[in-house]
This record gives structure tokens, sequence and C-alpha cells, in this order.
């Protein structure tokens, strides 16, 4: 592909309807603080100058006379997009000043660092690597930034004969490595420049840079910041917007990008940041998009040796953002919501990506092996939008399909600045395979209930029936100050909170032992950062009584963050 597509461009998670109303940012980095375990003296935007000299430097590409006069024709153009942008204030939910200040900031890669101080007793069972994937931009934005734009950081803790190390680096995308070596940021940013004629104008200067041959849009132009999963022995990091990049933890404990992951050829199409691997059978079940043509979505899924299936194309009316999804025994749970992607709304000088209030949430199910789609069954579900699925499961005996979800009003307020305050209920929702009906219920008491987003169930049970989830107590909203054991059929609630200003993510549940009797058997770890101290710590907190049982020092900050996973000892030693 010679040239890239819209729907390479947009992040197929998230977005905000408001246009984009550009605000003035200098173009040079920003220094950073002289301690980087102080907090900053101001919410500004801490891009460190170290930062761009940590990464490995390349040869930049030798333009030819016309690609210099081009290069100067559109970087002046640029300039006078940028002057006429900053005429106006912008939302929050694209200002580079709110979206990464504080420890949302990025930081410089971290060398791998050995024998890390530990509080505490680490558990035996933990032997292997947590890796946490996240948004750290490279360079500071030069208009409207959302926190998801960043380019994708992994951060890995690994856990050998006694010992801790720690380490960060950038997944070398191909719009990073591109970036690195022209020394300032040229792809769009889909979330926070891709709306209204600003939008438009900032995809004519890239079409025609990429014409030009001043960037090469052909070999991706994803970021890979939000998941991670490990499968057939690859590391793979994703974002929805771009194949999976394949990440290799060295022996030492450091991380090195191999490079775009196809699959050996087989996959030809974006796939989404949340596949599903099943606990028994081994095989990986996915997701893959498109905002711009038809079909707008398929289902693949993946042998535990890497053979992937035909693509299933599921029809649907419009592009739809899916995140998530769901898997159980026998099917897989497909989200069509309100949150859809109309293009022409940028033409309009809105976004290109609209909550349509008009159109009737549903659940897909079909059987993980069909060939085609012509079985798929639909039930509606009014008013329904769960941003994250965190367990599905069948009950055959009422002919149901049971999703464990997060039902989040105003569906698209993490991306828009508006009046009406976040709320994100844990959620049973019951889709009837009889009857075609659905029913909802919250599953925490009203006095119980707290914003839960970010986390999961004890993943040797996923798409089984599971008593327990472990999620982010996102309060409040957008930190998260500790995490909340739920029991899905009581509705009983324990949490555990991080410390006072103390902050940090998605929690990860670790099993002590696979065959252990106890679903909740094992081990809750965490990073979290002190906002008082200005220092980043990993928690490991005993998940059946909710006690911290170790504190690892992590020798650098570590920015809040998306989604993680575990890699064991035994996998680390079979990696490809």
């Amino acid at each position: 592909m010679s040239t890239v597509a819209l729907s390479e461009l947009l992040p197929f998670s998230i977005s905000e309807s408001n246009p984009l109303r550009a605000h003035h940012l200098s173009l040079s980095p920003i220094p950073p603080p002289d301690n980087q375990n102080k907090a900053p003296p101001s919410p500004a935007v801490v891009v460190p100058q170290k930062q761009q000299q940590q990464q490995k430097q390349q040869p930049q590409k030798q333009w030819n006379f016309l690609q210099r006069k081009a290069a100067m024709a559109l970087d002046a153009v640029e300039a006078a997009l940028v002057s006429h942008e900053r005429q106006h204030s912008l939302p929050k939910t694209a200002d580079p000043k709110v979206q990464i200040s504080g420890n949302f900031a990025p930081v410089p890669e971290q060398p791998v660092v050995h024998n890390l101080p530990v509080t505490g007793e680490i558990p035996d069972s933990i032997q292997g690597v947590y890796l946490r994937n996240g948004a750290n931009p490279l360079h500071e934005p030069v208009a409207g930034h959302h926190f998801f734009d960043g380019d994708g950081m992994v951060h890995a803790v690994q856990f050998k004969k006694g010992s801790v190390s720690y380490s960060s680096r950038f997944t070398e995308t191909n719009r990073l490595v591109q970036e690195r070596n022209l020394g300032r940021p040229l792809f769009p940013k889909a979330i926070g420049e891709l709306h209204g004629h600003s939008g438009i104008a900032r995809l004519l200067l890239f079409y025609a840079r990429g014409a030009c041959g001043i960037v090469d849009p052909s070999h991706g132009t994803g970021v890979a910041n939000a998941g991670l999963v490990y499968f057939d022995g690859h590391l793979l990091a994703m974002s929805e917007d771009d194949l999976p990049y394949h990440v290799r933890v060295l022996p030492s404990g450091d991380l090195k990008t191999v490079g775009r992951y196809d699959f050996d050829g087989q996959l030809k199409t974006t796939m989404i940041a949340h596949p599903k691997v099943d606990p028994v059978s081994g095989e990986l079940f996915a997701l893959s998009y498109d905002v711009v043509q038809k079909p707008y979505l398929k289902y693949f899924r993946v042998s535990p040796d890497g053979k992937k299936s035909p693509d299933v194309e599921i029809s649907l009316d419009q592009p739809t953002m899916m995140h998530d999804f769901a898997i159980t025994e026998r099917f897989v749970v497909v989200p069509d919501q309100q949150v859809v992607f109309k293009l022409p709304e940028m033409i309009r000088g809105g976004s290109p990506v609209i909550y349509d209030k008009n159109k009737m949430a549903r659940f897909g199910i079909l059987d993980k092996n069909a060939a085609d789609a012509s079985n798929m069954r639909w039930i509606e579900t009014p008013d329904c939008f769960c941003f994250h699925l965190w367990n599905a499961w069948e009950e055959p005996e009422t002919d149901e399909v049971v999703v464990i979800g997060s039902c989040m009003t105003p569906p698209d307020s993490i991306f828009n600045e508006c009046d009406e305050s976040l709320k994100s209920v844990l959620s049973e929702i019951r889709l009837n395979l009889k009857t075609g009906k659905s029913t909802r219920r919250p599953i925490m008491s009203e006095a119980d209930q707290v914003n839960l987003e970010a986390g999961m169930v004890n993943r040797n049970l996923l798409g089984r029936k599971t008593q327990f989830a472990y999620l982010a107590l996102a309060e409040p909203w957008p930190k998260v100050s500790g995490f909340a054991k739920v029991d899905l059929s009581t509705g009983e609630v324990h949490k555990h909170t991080y410390g006072d200003q103390k902050f940090g993510g998605e929690p990860l549940f670790l099993p002590r032992d696979p065959n252990s009797e106890r679903e909740d058997d094992g081990h809750i770890v965490a990073f979290v950062h002190d906002e008082k101290e200005w220092k980043s710590e990993l928690q490991i907190v005993n998940a059946m009584n909710l006690k911290l049982e170790a504190t690892v020092k992590i020798p650098s900050r570590v920015p809040y963050g998306f989604h993680g996973t575990f890699i064991g000892a035994k996998d680390l030693e079979r990696q490809a």
C-alpha cells in the first residue's frame, strides 16, 4: 500500500466529538525537571530533552533537491495552519497542558536496572516478567493532543532468582522511527488533531508529504500503545490502528522491538488491542475493523501454533468503534454500540467519531468456529456502552450468555468536554438466545457504587463463569486510587487503596497455582506513583485478603498507562 488510508490514521478506541480548536505550543522541547524524582513545578507538558538523545540514532534518508523544496513549502503551510489554530483555545480533551501533565507526562527510556530495592517479601510463585503498555509521546505536540495519542512505551519488571530488574523502552513503530529520525512529529494525531477543517488540512499535508517521499506510511501509522498479549512465543504490543508489533524480552530483562508482526504474512488488516486467548484451547481470537470501506468488521482466530483462519466478514450498516469484545466456551460476543464513525462530519467542522443516540446498541453472538456470519445472532441492549468487557460465559439452563462489563455514561465523556460527570457502572448483561431479549443490572449496590475501569478476571477462567473481578478504582477521575475486588454474584466489594497521594492503574491478577481450588488464590500487581514524593513503585498485593506483601522501588518515574500482561519464566525461555 503506497498511501495511507484514513482508517489507518484514526485510533479506533477513542475520539472526541468537539471540533479541534488548537492551542499555541512551541515547537522546541520543554526542559525536564532537574531531578526526575521530584514533581514538576507546574502542570505543564514535560518532554525530557534527553528522550531523543537516548534513542538509537539512524541516518536520515537523503532528500533530493525537489524533496527539500517540497519539505520547505509544506512546512510553511503547516506553520500557517498552526498560526491560524493559535487564535482558538483547546478543549481539555485535546489540550496537551491537561492531557500530558503531572504523571501523565512522558519519560525517557530506561535501560535495564538490576537488584531493585524490595520492601516485604516477593512471593515465590512470581517468576517471570510483568509488562505494562502506555502512551508516551516522543516529541512535544505542535497542536492538539489527547493522552491516548502518545507513542507506545512498554515498562517491564522482571523477577528472576530472587532479583528484580526494571526497564522501559519505546515500541519502535514505523511512525516513531521516522519521526525520531526527522526530529519532529509529522504523522497526524487522530484524537487530538483530526477534527473539522483543521483535521482535513493536516491529512492533506500528510498525504502530500507521503507523495513527496518525506514520510512513508506504507508500513503502518499506529502507535502500539494500548494492549499487550503473549501468544505463540511472541509478546505483541497493539493499538487498533495498525498491525501488532513484536517485542522481545531479552535475557537481561531489557526490551527490543523486533518489528511489525503479521503472523508470518497471514494478517493483512489491523487488529484490535484486546484479542482474547482461550485458556483451554490456547487459540487467539480477534477483530479487525475499517472506518472507510466495507466490510467494516472482520473476525478471525489463530491456532496455538500460529495458523490464522480466513476472515469472517460481519455486516454492519456503518463503521462502529469496537475497543473490546468477549469470548465464552463456544461463542464470541461482539458489541455493536452507539459510538460510530461518520467521516463527513469533518467536512461540517466536527469530529469523525460521534455518539449516535438514534442507534440501538446490540451484541452479536457468533460461534467461535464459524466460517461465515450467516448464523450470527444480534440481541438489542438499549443505551448500553461498555468500553471494556471483563468476561462472558454461557448458562445453558436459561439459554443465556452472561456478559460482565463497565457501562459508561456519557459514552463519549472520556473524549469530550461535557458538563455531565463520568459514571462507569459494573454491570451484568444477560443475552437470552431463546427469546432474543436482554436484561441488565448493576452488580454493586447504589451505596457501593464507584467508577470501575481497567482490570481483569482470573485469565485461567476467561470465557467461563468467574466469581471475582479485579478492577481499577477510577477515583478521582481520571486517576486511579486503588482497585476493587468484586464478587460478581453477590456484589460484595473489597478495596485496596494505593496510599496517601498514591495513584496507579490497571490491576493485574497472577494466579499462585493454576491448579488451585480457589479462584482468588494469587496476587495483584500494579504500578503506583507517589505524587507527594514523586517516586514510583510496584505493589504486590495478596488477592485473597488484599494485604500488601511487597513493594519494589522503581528507579525512574512510571507514567500512568494502559494495559499489561505477565510472561512466566518458562514461557520467556520459549520466546520466538
